[in-house]
């Protein structure tokens, strides 16, 4: 179906093609078929009179320049890219001047004089697959040739026929089938998965959430042994919330080619994960609380371009104790169930299932989303999870629909952190050091001294006393969620000033934290440059 303009407001927002220019004016600057002298002005002009009349042209928060048609669905077409706005003229231009075709430096030199347009405009948000509307609901769109959005607002869900916010498209998205009512939507769902009730609900918020353009959402790890279904039901799941024909990928090989894949998909899927370098697990980290990537711009030596994203990630591993301390905290850990033999389904039919139900499910899961949307300004918690913003979306769910998630994310939450340290030596070793003299204190290099080392040395064990003062920074929210407190803010009171570490077991809530003396645990001689003096006792 194509949509035409009207200058009525979507949604009690002006439509975005009501400022089109004066027709009169627009003829104005078409030029003459041919000049006095019989000869036609050059293609280029040509070339940029036709896309004038077609479109308005804006420039994006992050410096890119997009057309948007002055009729026709809310989408901005790249003006050089692949399928868009080059091609959509060159064939126009075809159509309308029989028997010539635009040469390339003809399109090219129209291509900049429109970038140049472009950039006569202030900034607009350009959104992928999610945007939030002004007045603050929240528009997906379905990704159909006819720029239909499902706009959700705290009353409910409808679907336009003209996004209120402005979308683009990529390669790697898919279209999404129109959401229906059905009152037994997440049931559909829960008939396709392995996995108890409790994961069940905790996905469910989660899918919720991934509809939430603006917080950080932990990326979803389907954990399970061989034979759980893991991969596809993590394509399921992406396939929910932002379809693409490649929901399921390989761990990129650099940052470079993450920040392509992530540009270009609202969600994503890392399959098969089974060891996690460290470079990835940061940018994976980044990419869940907002990432941006600067990159020197193509045939320059002085520009650059930007990418921004923050991004809603799953992946599927056998061993969660691959994931690094950072990232263990910002995931949400589902296990999925051995399917037995009797249980088990066909490729085929599980696919077809799915798509039989996914009007259904998508139905379900906006009337959830229409809920929090209802009660997440009012929502206050006691205590703030590192993931607090999630958390505001799990509480706003547990009241909407009388489930625990919170609870039971908290939980979950705890028992990752601790196969995160199991799967770390260094952090199993500070928890064994710990455990035997209750409080330990003393520089970085003296903890290195003071910690067994492997007889086979791990990639990621301390080289030194630089690296093992910040592999314990970094490893100090995942002691902390284990009962190890971490203190660097102390330093020794000799000349040389070295920062001290503090490492303690802490005390249960019910009794009152107590040090015990230490003399014991300073060496009776210090090595060289390490002088320290015991912190006074109160």
């Amino acid at each position: 179906m194509t949509t035409t303009r009207s200058d009525r407001p979507v949604n009690g927002h002006p439509h975005p093609g009501a400022n089109r220019p004066d027709p009169t004016r627009t003829a104005a600057r078409r030029p003459a078929p041919a000049d006095e002298g019989g000869k036609k002005p050059p293609a280029a002009a040509r070339i940029v009179a036709m896309a004038r009349e077609q479109y308005t042209f804006v420039m994006s928060t992050d410096a890119r320049p997009y057309a948007v048609a002055l009729d026709g669905p809310n989408l901005a077409l790249p003006l050089r890219n692949k399928g868009g706005l080059r091609q959509r003229l060159a064939r126009q231009f075809a159509d309308a001047y029989p028997g010539e075709v635009a040469s390339q430096s003809a399109l090219a030199d129209a291509m900049t004089v429109l970038e140049g347009i472009a950039e006569d405009t202030d900034p607009v948000p350009v959104h992928l697959r999610v945007g939030r509307e002004p007045a603050g609901g929240i528009v997906v769109d379905l990704g159909a040739a006819d720029g239909r959005a499902v706009v959700v607002t705290e009353t409910g869900w409808n679907i336009a026929d003209r996004s209120p916010v402005l979308f683009r498209r990529s390669g790697a998205m898919a279209p999404m089938p129109a959401p229906v009512l059905d009152g037994d939507g997440l049931a559909k769902l829960h008939a396709l998965l392995n996995m108890d009730t409790s994961a069940f609900h905790q996905l469910v918020a989660w899918l919720v959430a991934a509809w939430i353009p603006d917080i950080p959402h932990p990326a979803l790890v389907c954990k399970g042994e061989q034979g759980t279904g893991k991969s596809k039901a993590a394509q399921m799941f992406i396939n929910l919330i932002d379809p693409s024909p490649a929901a399921k990928r390989s761990s990129p090989r650099d940052e470079k080619a993450w920040s392509r894949q992530a540009f270009s998909s609202w969600a994503l899927c890392l399959d098969n994960v089974s060891t996690i370098p460290p470079w990835l697990s940061d940018t994976l980290c980044k990419a869940v609380t907002g990432d941006g990537v600067v990159d020197r711009a193509l045939y320059t030596d002085d520009d650059v371009v930007v990418l921004t994203f923050r991004r809603v990630l799953a992946l599927t591993t056998i061993d969660a104790g691959a994931l690094a301390g950072d990232l263990a905290e910002r995931v949400l850990m589902l296990d999925l169930q051995l399917i037995d033999s009797h249980s088990r389904r066909s490729e085929e039919e599980l696919d077809a299932t799915f798509a039989a139900v996914r009007p259904a499910v998508l139905g379900a899961l906006f009337d959830v989303l229409a809920c929090v949307l209802a009660v997440l300004p009012t929502v206050r918690l006691d205590s703030m999870p590192r993931m607090a913003d999630f958390a505001r979306v799990l509480a706003a769910i547990d009241q909407t629909q009388d489930w625990r998630t919170l609870n039971d994310y908290l939980a979950t939450s705890a028992n990752v952190a601790t196969d995160a340290l199991e799967g770390d030596p260094f952090a199993l070793a500070i928890g064994h050091l710990v455990d035997q003299v209750g409080v330990w204190q003393g520089t970085a290099g003296q903890l290195l001294d003071a910690l067994p080392a492997p007889l086979v040395r791990p990639p990621n064990w301390p080289k030194d006393a630089t690296r093992a003062g910040g592999r314990v920074k970094r490893l100090a929210p995942l002691l902390r969620s284990t009962g190890i407190t971490v203190d660097d803010t102390q330093r020794s009171r000799d000349r040389t000033r070295h920062k001290l570490l503090t490492l303690a077991r802490a005390a249960p809530e019910e009794e009152p934290a107590s040090a015990p003396e230490q003399p014991s645990l300073w060496p009776e001689v210090a090595p060289p440059g390490h002088g320290r003096t015991p912190p006074e006792q109160p």
